[in-house]
């Protein structure tokens, strides 16, 4: 491994940790809103902080998840939960570090994600689901530990898409020999966007109901006559609405 190599290694080392941190301590946050005890601290710690990189491991089935085989992942997660129960991170500025390390972990964990799905001789588009799913794995499953609905399924400010940014980034320039340069354009791309979101509130739309008539209306000819005489009187210059025309 080359000097180049180690130090990007050291990177997303430092990076990967820090959001299991931050993400652990919201966690917990969460847990506090639940009016949870220590043990529910540490459980929603666990797997906020590193729920999403164990459905990945356990997807690619290569082995154990690498959550458990290196213990200062669990470690730096049960510490989360532990900080959460003590403190409560109601000022601005502990807010702020918290959202500016679990944005940075966005586009980090979407990174790794991806690697590993193409080094496992997986396609695109499965390496971005994986990316995705590293990503936000972990806060899905605290939601639902919850009996929440995930908070990226809509509602909320960009997360899920700062993900997918941030995975398709990655594949492209993996694709292409650019490993280094992808992790770090998926790292700050992932980051800038969530942070953009929530500074300018970007959501997504929650749903558009297109009206199309159904096929018996269509195939129904006296809706068709109906429809002719409206747009025989429209060019006359006589509205069947309009309270003045006569019968």
């Amino acid at each position: 491994m080359n000097t180049e190599s180690e130090t990007l290694f050291e990177v997303i080392r430092f990076v990967d940790l820090a959001g299991v941190l931050a993400n652990a301590i919201l966690g917990g946050v969460a847990a506090r809103t639940a009016r949870l005890d220590i043990v529910g601290f540490v459980v929603l710690a666990i797997m906020s902080g590193l729920g999403g990189g164990m459905i990945r491991d356990t997807l690619l089935q290569q082995g154990s998840p690498a959550a458990l085989l290196d213990p200062a992942y669990l470690i730096f997660a049960i510490l989360g939960g532990v900080i959460a129960f003590f403190v409560t991170f109601n000022g601005r500025w502990t807010r702020r570090v918290l959202l500016l390390l679990d944005a940075l972990a966005v586009g980090c964990w979407a990174a790794v994600g991806v690697q590993k799905a193409l080094d496992a001789g997986l396609g695109w588009l499965p390496a971005i689901l994986l990316g995705m799913i590293t990503a936000v794995g972990g806060g899905m499953v605290r939601d639902i530990m919850l009996l929440k609905v995930p908070t990226i399924f809509g509602g909320n400010t960009l997360y899920a898409t700062s993900a997918l940014l941030a995975s398709v980034e990655m594949v492209i320039l993996s694709k292409l020999g650019f490993v280094a340069v992808g992790t770090g354009v998926a790292i700050l791309s992932g980051a800038a966007l969530s942070l953009l979101a929530k500074r300018y509130g970007w959501i997504l739309p929650t749903g558009y109901a297109l009206r199309i008539p159904g096929p018996i209306l269509l195939l129904n000819p006296r809706v068709w006559r109906q429809r002719r005489l409206d747009a025989r009187t429209a060019r006359n210059g006589i509205f069947p609405d309009d309270p003045g025309a006569s019968a």
